[in-house]
């Protein structure tokens, strides 16, 4: 049976090599260079482009890996052989558009967790606020489902010291979600000046009611001084649809000790504690 279908490659060889050979080597700047790349003597090439000798198994697994094609492609007719490698350029090059940034969330993409999905709906998040320090910043967030990806919107109003109740400073956030190894991460940047990053961990829910996720966010000010800086952050879960011009009025500034914010979401943020160096939830 080996034998047969050597016999039969080698036919084949004879028939269409000279062709195909040719027709990869064009796409080098010569024929030394393909023979110094592939390591085969340059009169021994010579002889199966001009069809006076077909290569070894040995030499032809050598020249079909550096080409990059199967060893019973090279004998196909030429008509045949022009279409598939046609096909694995356009592929190649397909592949050559991903770039890093892609690549790197169709990685996290794929080992993220469904369970991500139960985490759906809409939020409050509450953390110390980085530009108006001694506050707690309340904001909306809206988890969502978006073809194979999770993302999410959330969206934060500052009032404007000075100027009364009815102005503020609105704020969009943008961003992607995955669920790796029993916690959640959520990357956004501010979409309205895009020159802010921030990201959020959260402990995930393991009871079939979600009701509040505590986790750390770190971020920057949207003060002059845009200094680095790490909170407490709880989120409360709010359902899968809801009301949002009401929930929206409960999105601004407040003082730690306001009516709008309970002990418990008090005690949640306040639970600070720096080990060896690093900020930890307590």
């Amino acid at each position: 049976m080996v034998a047969s279908s050597l016999f039969l490659l080698g036919y084949c060889m004879c028939e269409f090599l000279t062709a195909n050979l040719r027709l990869l080597c064009s796409h080098y700047r010569s024929v030394a260079e393909v023979c110094r790349k592939v390591r085969i003597n340059r009169g021994q090439f010579n002889k199966y482009l001009c069809g006076k000798s077909v290569p070894t198994p040995f030499n032809l697994k050598r020249i079909c890996d550096f080409f990059g094609v199967e060893e019973f492609e090279i004998g196909l007719p030429t008509d045949q052989f022009i279409n598939l490698i046609g096909v694995k350029a356009r592929k190649n090059q397909a592949l050559g558009e991903v770039t890093a940034p892609q690549i790197m969330h169709e990685h996290l993409r794929q080992k993220s967790s469904a369970e991500l999905k139960a985490h759906i709906g809409y939020y409050y998040e509450y953390y110390n606020a980085m530009t108006d320090p001694g506050s707690i910043l309340c904001s909306l967030v809206h988890v969502r489902g978006e073809g194979d990806d999770v993302v999410y919107e959330r969206n934060e109003r500052l009032q404007i010291a000075g100027a009364g109740e009815d102005f503020w400073n609105g704020y969009q956030y943008l961003g992607v979600a995955y669920y790796l190894r029993d916690r959640l991460f959520f990357i956004d940047y501010e979409s309205l000046t895009s020159n802010e990053i921030s990201q959020t961990i959260l402990i995930p829910s393991f009871k079939s009611c979600i009701t509040r996720l505590n986790g750390l966010k770190i971020g920057v000010s949207a003060a002059d001084h845009r200094a680095p800086a790490c909170s407490r952050v709880v989120w409360e879960y709010l359902g899968q649809e809801i009301n949002r011009v009401d929930a929206y009025r409960r999105v601004r500034l407040y003082k730690p000790d306001d009516c709008a914010i309970d002990d418990d979401l008090r005690a949640r943020l306040a639970q600070t504690q720096v080990v060896e160096g690093l900020f930890v939830i307590a």
